[in-house]
């Protein structure tokens, strides 16, 4: 017994001995291949069929593919890497047995399509992994904190996945991490200081997440760091001098976050930098010149920040730069010329700052330049003789500065040149005519210069064009030359001297998608082949002298949205094909000789949102089914024409509708009441028509001028100047042929007593010979239009004719000159201005009297009405209404004109 008692210690001793060497050893080779083939069983099943067929329990495991093994002391080998990068393999960590697999040291399993959430036991159960890349995967949840308890593990790769939530400050344990990769997640939360104490870490990068708050000060403990990229986050605060203490540091990027403050001085001790990348933050003060001693630097991004000052010079010294940019800046003064000096440079992009003065003559020692970017500057002056040398050049941008003088001719011999804009300067002369010399280009903008001579010839035929804009020039050309462009996506002429024809070449065109060639010369027929331009969005040739009628074939081009062929010589009606424009929101047909009704040809186009047919010979009644377009909400102009009839009610259906112009019509009856409701409306024309009754009670109307009114049968209501109704007139909505013979009775009798009135004035003023004086006080005292105020309308006359300049006159008699005066109001009036004699008002005054009496008797559809006089000793004026069709002479000349006028129907 006693034997028993005193070996029992013993046998306990051998049997945690044998226990724990059991622990030791671990799984063996065969559990750990039946872990592995039990995970092979939850992969989706292709994928893993074919990758990994190898997988078989009648082979042995360290011959698998992707498997690898060691063994110590001529022991059992053990398995410990798993390499299967980019295999294709979908399936779950968590179905893994890591408990299995202890001896691993490397788990690659990157550009897969690994799915669910990083499993606790992957750490827990792996105490000698060194190597973990699982990137390029679709693994999601959070960073486990047991990730911590890795402590030999030295690259941790979890980039490019789904992973969410905030980096665990157990991170802070692996002292023998050197690569830390998790950029491209949904990582949110500050990065941990606890991250300061991975001294042997060599890369960090987490691009690409929603980190915020400041970067943590004792990052600047990590002397052994070659790169920093903590760019496309959200991190805040100021740049961390400390930063500066990573004088092996390659690579510092810090790009598109919210930083602010200054650019530390101490940043220019990191002497082994070579690329520093600061852009899209709210960086602010000068730009230190100690980068200056950066002599490795390779790339230097600035650009969008709040930085000032100005480019140091001191930055020649970086000879090894090839890509700087600082644009979006507010960087000031000139470029200094020390910039010449780095002839390694292939990108400079100064965009948007505020520097002044010319290009250095020595950028013409740039030879490896490919980009330079300028534009949306101050600088002014010619252009350098040296573009000539930069034969790699690309890209030039030089818009939005102050440039003049011609553009160089050298410009044209860049054979590789693709881009180049020239817009927004004070260029002049001709452009250079060999500018697609090398084939390459594919965009020109030079709009808003001054630009002359004819469109290069190397243009016409230039297949590689892309986007031409040259609008607001003088450039001169046959438009009738452009050759075939199949790769033209945008080109803008307009407001040039171009000149011919639109030839059926446009048809080949099949990238188009703009076309905007308005006010030039251009004459002849819109050819029916623009109707196979199947991706055009806008077409504009306005205010040209184009001819014919409106191709039916544009109503195939179903991409259109924005139609103007306003300002031509178009005749004919509207094709009832362009109501089949379903994307159409801008068509403007003004100021043509379109005739017949709108009726069927547009209210389809539901998407319209701006639409203009004024000064054409429209006829009959405004379609009812207009009211139905209710994306309408710029502008409705059906002004001058001839519609007639009334106005539709369901035009206040356009709820959106801003502008409503109807003015110069013949339309009757009385404004429908329902405008009432239209409350977007700001601006209503109803002039010139034949309307009567109320105006309709609302804050529009309340507020409308008299002018959008006038000239009617019989409007009453709201409107300042306007009768009021009565109770007759709002019930009834128009007059009693007894208020009629009322009113016209009245208006008799005013008439009289202000003639009356006249002669007597005059009679006394000729009495008395007092000397009147000249100001236009005294002059508008005498001025008198029924419902004006003298004052005003005296002055806006004398404004409109420029003092009766004889730009404005339009027509010379025995008795004086007729001139087209247009008020500040919109309304255009005939001024006779009679000549005077000098007889102290004898026969001339007679004749002016003569006149005004004769004038006010008449009462005659076909007499031009007198809406009022002055009288001075400079001068003596009669207001007419003013005739839009000329004189009798001008109409009896033009066929078309005098056939309107009907002459057998006269008296």
């Amino acid at each position: 017994m006693r034997l028993a008692m005193e070996t029992s210690p013993l046998i306990k001793l051998i049997s945690l001995t044998l226990l724990l060497a059991s622990a030791i050893a671990g799984p063996t080779l065969e559990e750990q291949a039946g872990a592995l083939l039990a995970w092979k069983a939850t992969l989706e099943t292709q994928p893993a069929q074919l990758q990994l067929q190898s997988w078989e329990n009648t082979s042995w495991p360290c011959s698998w593919h992707g498997i690898s093994c060691s063994s110590k002391h001529q022991q059992q080998p053990v398995i410990t890497g798993i390499s299967l990068r980019g295999l294709g393999l979908r399936g779950e960590l968590h179905t893994l047995n890591f408990s299995a697999l202890a001896t691993l040291t490397s788990i690659q399993l990157a550009q897969n399509q690994i799915r669910g959430s990083l499993p606790p036991s992957l750490a827990s159960s792996l105490p000698n992994l060194r190597h973990l890349m699982l990137q390029d995967n679709q693994i999601s949840g959070y960073l486990p904190p047991e990730l911590g308890y890795l402590v030999n593990l030295r690259w941790l790769v979890l980039s490019q996945n789904k992973l969410m939530g905030s980096i665990p400050a157990t991170l802070g344990r692996l002292v023998n991490l050197a690569i830390l990769y998790l950029y491209y997640n949904q990582l949110s939360g500050h990065i941990p200081q606890e991250l300061g104490y991975l001294v042997n870490l060599e890369e960090l990068d987490f691009t690409g997440n929603d980190l915020t708050g400041p970067i943590p000060r004792n990052l600047g403990n990590l002397t052994k760091l070659n790169n920093l990229f903590l760019g496309d986050n959200q991190l805040s605060g100021y740049l961390p001098p400390e930063l500066g203490y990573l004088v092996n540091l390659g690579g510092l990027h810090l790009w598109q976050n919210k930083l602010m403050g200054s650019i530390p001085a101490t940043f220019g001790s990191l002497l082994n930098l070579t690329s520093l990348y600061l852009r899209y933050n709210q960086l602010s003060g000068h730009i230190p010149r100690e980068l200056g001693s950066l002599v490795k630097l390779f790339e230097l991004e600035l650009q969008h920040n709040k930085l000032m000052g100005f480019v140091p010079d001191i930055f020649g010294n970086l000879t090894k730069l090839s890509y700087l940019y600082l644009g979006d800046n507010q960087l000031s003064r000139h470029i200094p010329r020390e910039l010449g000096y780095l002839v390694n440079m292939r990108k400079l992009d100064l965009r948007n700052n505020k520097l002044i003065g010319s290009i250095p003559a020595t950028f013409g020692s740039l030879v490896n330049l490919t980009s330079l970017v300028l534009w949306d500057n101050q600088l002014f002056g010619p252009l350098p003789d040296m573009f000539g040398n930069l034969t790699k050049l690309a890209l030039l941008h030089l818009d939005g500065n102050k440039f003049s003088g011609h553009v160089p001719g050298e410009i044209g011999t860049l054979m590789d040149l693709q881009y180049l804009q020239l817009n927004g300067n004070n260029f002049s002369g001709p452009l250079p005519p060999d500018l697609c010399a090398g084939g390459k280009l594919e965009r020109l903008t030079a709009f808003d210069n001054n630009l002359n001579g004819p469109l290069p010839s190397s243009l016409v035929h230039c297949l590689s064009l892309v986007r031409v804009r040259l609008e607001r020039n003088q450039i001169e050309g046959d438009i009738s030359e452009l050759g075939i462009h199949p790769n033209m996506v945008y080109m803008d002429m307009s407001s040039n001297k171009l000149y011919g024809q639109l030839s059926n070449h446009w048809r080949e065109w099949r990238n188009l998608t703009k076309l905007n060639i308005s006010n030039n010369n251009i004459m002849g027929n819109i050819p029916t082949s623009m109707g196979q331009l199947s991706q055009l969005k806008v077409l504009d040739l306005s205010s040209n002298k184009l001819e014919g009628e409106l191709p039916s074939k544009l109503g195939n081009v179903k991409s259109l949205f924005h139609l103007s062929l306003a300002d031509n010589l178009l005749y004919g009606s509207i094709p009832q094909e362009i109501g089949a424009l379903y994307n159409l929101e801008i068509l403007d047909l003004s100021s043509n000789n379109l005739s017949g009704s709108i009726k069927g040809s547009i209210e389809h186009c539901l998407k319209l949102r701006f639409l203009k047919l004024s000064h054409n010979n429209f006829e009959g009644n405004i379609p009812t089914e207009l009211g139905v377009v209710s994306s309408l909400q710029g502008m409705l102009d059906l002004s001058d024409n001839s519609f007639v009839g009334a106005i539709p009610s369901q035009l206040s259906g356009l709820s959106m509708l801003d502008t409503l112009n109807l003015s110069r019509n013949e339309l009757n009856s009385s404004i429908p009441a329902s405008f009432g409701s239209m409350e977007s409306l700001t601006s209503i024309d109803v002039s010139y028509n034949e309307l009567e009754g109320p105006i309709p009670e609302s804050r529009l109307f309340l507020r409308a001028p008299l002018e959008c009114f006038m000239h009617n049968k019989m409007l009453c209501g709201v409107v300042k100047g306007l009768p009021p109704c009565s109770s007759a007139t709002q019930s009834e909505g128009q007059r009693t042929p007894y208020g009629k013979i009322v009113l016209a009775t009245v208006s008799i009798l005013i008439s009289l007593v202000l003639v009356v009135a006249i002669l007597k004035f005059r009679h006394e003023r000729k009495k008395s010979k007092a000397t009147s004086t000249d100001n236009v006080t005294q002059l508008a005292s005498m001025f008198s239009v029924w419902s004006f105020d003298g004052t005003n309308v005296f002055k806006q006359i004398a404004e409109a004719t420029d003092n009766f300049s004889e730009v404005h006159c339009i027509g010379t008699g025995g008795y004086g000159s007729v001139y087209k005066a247009r008020l500040a109001t919109c309304e255009i009036f005939a001024v006779k201005k009679i000549r005077i004699i000098d007889d102290e008002y004898g026969i001339n005054e007679s004749m002016f009297n003569r006149e005004i009496g004769a004038l006010v008797q008449i009462r005659h559809r076909n007499i031009v009405k007198l809406f009022g006089y002055c009288s001075s000793s400079q001068g003596r004026f009669l207001i007419y209404e003013y005739m839009e069709r000329g004189n009798l002479a001008e109409t009896l000349r033009a066929n078309k004109r005098a056939i309107e006028l009907d002459w057998g129907k006269g008296g």
